[in-house]
């Protein structure tokens, strides 16, 4: 597997689904900044249709529309229709994640904590999306809310480092000594 981190306000994104799951991975593309999100739905529950709004289409994608997504979501859709999807996914070019159906995934979407710009993530690659949870939530009563500042703070003090001249072996000195003044890690 190679993370990666992407850019939903420039992708267009196809996202197949009928009940609350579905509806909770649209919240999460919203809440990230997703632009181009076009829902396929046969049967929505009220919540999706009005979430989606004029983003909804009343029918499972066809071959045209997969085409026209850089990423698939499937969720919640019976196992021999999620496998026709993704392989029309694969013979576009186009990557597609089926819930919880490891076998017909091009990517997982991990775990995440998020305090503004930094982000942590947590996979299994599909072995246990459980355990990724139960990590995650650790993570997020160490992790907590101050640590966007943090980075603002550190970001900033680099840029004036840079603007002084500091090389590469420089900046990550530098930004070591920064971090441990602080005691921000052990």
């Amino acid at each position: 597997m190679f993370p990666i981190n992407l850019d939903l306000t420039r992708l267009s994104v196809a996202l197949v689904g009928n009940d609350q799951p579905t509806l909770n991975r649209l919240h999460q593309l919203d809440g990230d900044g997703a632009r181009y999100v076009t829902v396929y739905s046969e049967n929505p529950i009220p919540e999706l249709a009005q979430q989606a709004g004029d983003r909804l289409q009343r029918y499972l994608p066809n071959s045209t529309d997969i085409n026209a997504a850089s990423i698939l979501f499937i969720v919640g859709i019976e196992n021999d229709k999620a496998a026709e999807l993704a392989a029309t996914a694969k013979a576009v070019g186009t990557i597609a994640n089926v819930e919880d159906v490891k076998e017909y995934c091009d990517f997982f979407s991990p775990a995440r904590v998020q305090r503004g710009d930094l982000m942590i993530t947590v996979s299994t690659n599909g072995h246990s999306p459980r355990l990724a949870g139960r990590i995650r939530r650790a993570i997020e009563k160490w992790l907590v809310p101050g640590w966007d500042q943090r980075l603002r703070d550190l970001s900033n003090q680099r840029e004036k480092w840079k603007a002084d001249g500091a090389d590469m072996p420089t900046l990550l000195r530098k930004t070591d000594e920064y971090i441990d003044r602080r005691g921000w890690l052990p």
